[in-house]
């Protein structure tokens, strides 16, 4: 019997059992959130302070929802990124659906937002509440990761509360293995540049 999974109710145990995930340890895997980062502008880190002074003053009141992550922190930096200009796309709630080595499992989501490169998919963005742990959403970022259309190339993951942003790289060319970044602060001015810079390097790639 075919069993299904929501991706958000997914553990990273589940994904190394049902689709041979594995994570690497070595630095040497995931170099593009630390080496060769672009600098930024003047302007850009002047927008990053008023992003950050509106997370600080908004989170004064009550924790972030997710809709006010995405619409606070995330679209600012999706556009100080160049992500909404050609060649990318941005598509957002992507349906996914994954089946197991033996597709005795099926795990099925939405993306929460999609940077797309002419159907390559070089970032999946999964976010949560600034009352959650950032590293929550990880599995399911993974999750939908794994689907992406074109395994031969890398895919890139940014997760993120808000407060905390974690980089992830997905690797499907033999069997599937990730590597995550530390986790990066807004509160921290040379971390939040660092955000910035990362995202730049990615669509930089293509």
């Amino acid at each position: 019997m075919v069993q299904t999974i929501q991706a958000r109710d997914i553990s990273l145990y589940e994904l190394e059992e049902n689709f041979g995930l594995e994570l690497v340890t070595n630095t040497e895997f995931f170099t593009e959130w630390t080496e060769n980062l672009p600098l930024l502008t003047d302007n850009e880190q002047l927008s990053l302070e008023r992003v950050k002074s509106n997370y600080l003053n908004l989170t004064k009141r009550r924790p972030m929802s997710e809709e006010v992550v995405k619409m606070v922190v995330l679209s600012p930096l999706l556009d100080l990124a160049g992500f909404y200009q050609p060649t990318f796309e941005i598509e957002t709630e992507t349906s996914t659906e994954i089946s197991a080595i033996d597709e005795s499992v099926i795990v099925k989501g939405s993306i929460d937002v999609l940077v797309v490169n002419k159907r390559l998919w070089i970032l999946v963005i999964e976010s949560k509440s600034t009352k959650f742990d950032v590293i929550s959403a990880l599995p399911q970022a993974l999750a939908y990761m794994l689907d992406t259309p074109n395994v031969e190339r890398p895919t890139f993951g940014l997760l993120i509360n808000g407060r905390e942003f974690v980089f992830v790289k997905l690797v499907q060319a033999e069997k599937p293995k990730y590597a995550r970044s530390d986790a990066l602060s807004i509160e921290k001015q040379n971390e939040f540049q660092q955000v910035l810079s990362v995202l730049k390097k990615l669509g930089e790639l293509i």
